[in-house]
């Protein structure tokens, strides 16, 4: 569903600074349940996250069927603007299977962090302004001390007004900062700028409904015969530790409350960000910006012709707040004729505004009717042919390819 208005938006719950031990799945909210209440959840959810049974730790699984069949995705309830986060985390492993730790903004600024399963030496570095796709915007990093698989480590991404670092265990290994980034076409800077959610998250890319740069990209397509697939029946990425550290927000910033972030410009940038008082919760998860109060409609008296139908069935469902291009509740992955996909970066074959979705890169916000919490991105691969750079192009860009949520709320 898209909205012409910029009130049709859900309002995003301001940045919260806090550290998250991944101790239990006590915080998490399945996507089908989540309404906007970020007091409540600290995380929301699609696919199938576990308890690790050392109890230090969520897992995140990937099967070939069922419920993880399109990967698993945790988003924050809370939106970060500008600020240090920070991720303890092992990587899955195996050809096609990708973890990713990002940052994605409803208006599709991306900043990430991802993972190959064919390749644990090195992590992934990408960042994405409104969705755009820049194939010089990805930068492998090669781990400094052992694999992404077989030990912690802790990733940070650290995200000011005016520059940008990627750290592995408290070393900077890139930096980007904004005054680099400035675009002479439409005269605006291609720099991550608007709120944006922490994602956490495992996907297929290795699969054949991708294209063969995605594929590729992945080292090829899932053996769902792995050793990790015999052993536990998914392939899996391990969470310890997510910290959130929020920075002020920009000098200029329009502020007139302290509860909530929502756009009031179309161009999605810095300056169209407004921090305000207005509500994040909704009724139901039919509501909207304009319509928070919006239930489901009561259920006809038994004996009427729609009985047995399920009020709650009746129409179909939205997610307050989640954005990106991410698996739809269905688990369906996009490009697969149905809404879905999740990326980290690139974004997903299929998933709005990635190249093959047929829709230009817009702002857009947060809000029921909103495409899907997750973003995958499959970012730029080294050595990889033109032609299989400009399939890539048409075939998707996240924050962002995996998981599981309902609709994106293009402005």
């Amino acid at each position: 569903m898209f909205s012409n208005q910029l009130e049709s938006c859900v309002p995003e719950p301001v940045c919260q600074s806090n550290k998250y031990t991944m101790t239990s799945l006590d915080g998490i909210t399945p996507n089908t349940k989540y309404l906007g209440d970020s007091s409540k959840s600290d995380w929301v959810s699609s696919g199938t996250p576990l308890q690790a049974p050392t109890k230090d730790s969520v897992i995140l699984t990937l099967s070939e069927d069922g419920q993880s069949s399109s990967g698993t995705l945790l988003a924050s309830t809370t939106y970060v603007w500008y600020g240090k986060v920070t991720a303890r985390m092992k990587s899955s492993r195996g050809r096609g299977v990708v973890s990713a730790f990002i940052l994605l903004s409803d208006n599709k600024d991306e900043i990430d962090f991802e993972f190959v399963g064919a390749d644990l030496s090195s992590a992934q570095s990408n960042f994405y302004y409104q969705g755009i796709t820049d194939y010089g915007n990805g930068k492998n990093i090669t781990m400094p001390d052992s694999d992404t698989f077989s030990a912690y480590h802790t990733y940070e991404i650290d995200w000011k007004p005016d520059q940008l670092t990627w750290s592995i265990d408290g070393n900077v290994e890139r930096t980007l900062k904004k005054s680099d980034t400035f675009n002479k076409t439409d005269n605006q800077y291609h720099y991550p700028q608007t709120p944006s959610r922490v994602q956490l998250s495992l996907w297929p890319a290795g699969i054949s409904k991708n294209g063969k740069g995605t594929v590729e990209w992945a080292g090829g397509l899932i053996d769902w015969n792995g050793q990790d697939v015999k052993t536990n029946g998914y392939y899996y990425s391990m969470f310890k530790e997510v910290n959130i550290q929020c920075y002020d927000p920009p000098s200029k910033a329009n502020k007139t409350g302290k509860t909530s972030y929502v756009y009031t410009g179309r161009t999605g940038v810095e300056q169209d960000i407004a921090i305000t008082n207005n509500p994040t919760v909704l009724k139901s998860l039919l509501g909207t910006g304009t319509d928070m109060e919006k239930d489901y409609p009561k259920a006809k008296p038994s004996g009427t012709k729609s009985a047995g139908k399920s009020a709650a069935t009746s129409e179909v469902a939205t997610i307050p707040g989640l954005t990106g291009a991410g698996p739809g509740t269905d688990g369906s992955r996009g490009g697969s004729g149905s809404s879905s996909g999740s990326g980290s970066g690139s974004g997903s074959p299929g998933s709005p505004g990635s190249p093959d979705s047929g829709e230009s890169p817009s702002s857009g916000s947060s809000g029921a009717a909103s495409t899907g919490i997750g973003g995958f991105s499959q970012g730029d691969q080294d050595g990889t042919s033109d032609a299989v750079k400009a399939e890539q192009l048409m075939a998707g860009s996240m924050v962002a390819a995996l998981m599981i949520f309902v609709g994106m709320l293009l402005l």
